[in-house]
């Protein structure tokens, strides 16, 4: 089999036409012809008739509504290779990366999903998240990379088989965060998630402009996952010091009634982790590490950098 007929690439886009178009131009460039499926998460600026008109070989799929980073759930459906590149509107794989991923996603059948290493802009500087991830905690053993809990669902290389068998990612969580509970739930079953830098992404470079909100809803679906899947003591020692972080950045009310809400939802969902996942989860806890938000200084200069 071809080696692009092994790993579909999967983008999901929501009011970013002209980026996605962008992606999609990129994509297309790479060498070999990659089954490429782009979820239009219910855009509304005209983004689903301008890739079908430029880009007719793209399987265009539309949501009906925006949903978030579930919206690769539905991508995940439709494919029929053995693995999927996930990627988000704005990120695009370097030439090479695809085959590498699948050269080692191969020789490791335990590995369930591979982070890949992400430069940002004109720069390429190397994203902190995946400094973050390089660092990791975790023993290595004989892995292929660092070991992990946790991962970009946006710049990632995943097993279809066992992305669909956890079920993908859990709808509520909308967005932030929402790769912990499949990384959970993947090691439960004796697979890993591992980041490797032999395979690499480019984002462009940039701060949503609604960075407060998504940190809200990382907050709040830390602590969704906190009992969802972690013992009690652990749950509640996680939701204090989600809720010390809510308070300290001036929303703790509104992230407490955000929690709240799909509180009773979370626990219909708890299925708590053997004592060995939970000591590596505990691990990780215990190792400070910056939050995603604050790159953001340093993210607006390398947007900065790029437009000059």
């Amino acid at each position: 089999m071809p080696i692009e007929g092994r790993v579909s690439i999967v983008v999901t886009t929501y009011n970013r036409r002209a980026t996605v178009l962008n992606t999609l131009n990129a994509l297309c460039q790479l060498q070999g012809k990659w089954p490429i499926l782009v979820i239009d998460n219910g855009s509304t600026d005209g983004t689903s008739t301008s890739i079908s008109e430029r880009f007719p070989s793209v399987m265009l799929i539309r949501a009906r509504r925006n949903l978030g980073g579930a919206a690769r759930n539905i991508g995940a459906a439709y494919v029929h290779t053995p693995y999927i590149a996930f990627s988000d509107e704005d990120t695009r794989w370097e030439t090479g990366a695809l085959e590498r991923a699948a050269e080692i996603l191969d020789a490791a059948p335990d590995v369930a999903v591979l982070g890949a290493c992400v430069r940002i802009g004109a720069g390429r500087q190397l994203s902190p998240v995946c400094v973050n991830m390089a660092r990791s905690a975790l023993p290595r053993g004989n892995l292929p990379g660092p070991r992990l809990l946790d991962f970009m669902a946006g710049a990632c290389i995943v097993r279809t088989r066992a992305f669909l068998d956890v079920g993908g990612f859990w709808p509520p969580f909308f967005m932030g965060g929402e790769e912990a509970l499949l990384s959970l739930d993947i090691a439960e079953r004796g697979l890993h998630v591992v980041y490797t830098d032999e395979v690499l992404s480019q984002r462009l470079p940039g701060v949503p402009e609604d960075i407060r909100l998504r940190k809200r809803w990382r907050i709040r679906n830390e602590i969704w996952l906190a009992w969802m899947r972690r013992p009690l003591r652990p749950a509640w020692r996680r939701t204090c010091a989600q809720l010390g972080r809510a308070r300290s950045s001036g929303m703790f009310w509104r992230t407490l009634a955000d929690v709240a809400l799909g509180l009773p939802l979370a626990l219909r969902q708890r299925r708590v982790i053997s004592p060995s996942l939970e000591r590596m989860r505990a691990a990780i806890d215990a190792k400070p590490c910056e939050p995603p938000e604050a790159f953001a200084p340093m993210m607006r200069s390398s947007r900065s950098l790029d437009q000059g």
